[in-house]
């Protein structure tokens, strides 16, 4: 990918339910993007206000925010005030996501899939799909432009196997800036290091030490990375068979049918793909 002046810039806008899904997901890329000179932005849908064991409301709202990664990958943080299990797919919190989406103008976006176990992952998505269309539609939400290109739509690796499991269409070898994604992740205190061990969905006991905990996270951050065989063979489609061979981290995409169709040309250029 080469560095685009910014009147050509090639923009990515991220679409997570809380603050901290996007870096888990797609942080390895964003770093690769923000390197190559595109403009990225993640979007939190909800404000992270429940999400913690011994803090809540406002005061957790404005800590989640505060620990955003932004400084370490060179991108850009935009967390909406929605409270945390509250997104739902209405007509309000449709509009002002497709006014934020319309404000970015990405030329991809990134979200989760419809099938998930989270309420609020399942609704960002569908709220997302219910901006397809209507991005370049002029009078829904005139005050903002409509999009005169139709967006690309991913969705983010998940290991959810009912109704359909994901079938990835492109693979990122991170391994170059993995350590980078696991300093983007250390960023989140209040999620990695105290809610998920708490609510026994992290699975690794996290040390006191701060180096320690460092390993401990990336230890956990390596399964959502591993490469599966399907993203091996899309390593050596888009890279080579030596690089799908030796390559320990990935992130990978299932394209969206409801965004623009994306070409094989398509896909090498809008994701970080060194060829």
């Amino acid at each position: 990918m080469d560095k685009e002046n910014t009147d050509t810039q090639t923009r990515i806008l991220a679409i997570g339910a809380h603050p901290d899904d996007y870096d888990i997901n797609a942080g390895g890329c964003a770093i690769l993007w923000a390197q190559a000179g595109y403009a990225v932005r993640f979007v939190s849908v909800a404000n992270g206000d429940a999400g913690h064991h011994e803090q809540s409301g406002e005061a957790l709202a404005k800590r989640r925010k505060s620990e955003s990664a932004g400084q370490v990958a060179g991108i850009e943080y935009q967390v909406l005030d929605n409270l945390d299990g509250h997104i739902v797919p209405s007509l309000e919190q449709r509009w002002e996501l497709l006014r934020v989406i319309r404000d970015f103008r990405p030329d991809l976006i990134l979200t989760h899939r419809p099938n998930d176990y989270h309420p609020d992952h399942r609704y960002t998505s569908q709220l997302v799909q219910d901006c397809s269309y209507l991005m370049s539609v002029p009078n829904t939400c005139p005050d903002a432009p409509r999009l005169e290109k139709t967006p690309g739509i991913a969705y983010f690796r998940d290991t959810f196997q009912k109704p359909i499991p994901f079938k990835p269409d492109v693979a990122v070898n991170i391994d170059s800036v993995v350590e980078m994604k696991i300093r983007m992740l250390s960023c989140h205190e209040s999620q990695f290091y105290e809610w998920l061990p708490w609510i026994d969905k992290h699975g690794t006991q996290i040390s006191e030490d701060p180096e320690s905990r460092f390993e401990d996270l990336r230890q956990f951050a390596s399964r959502f990375s591993e490469p599966s065989p399907a993203d091996r063979a899309l390593v050596a489609h888009f890279y080579s068979e030596d690089r799908a061979a030796s390559v320990s981290n990935v992130e990978s995409f299932e394209i969206c049918e409801y965004g623009a169709e994306l070409s094989e040309s398509d896909i090498k250029q809008l994701f970080p793909i060194d060829t």
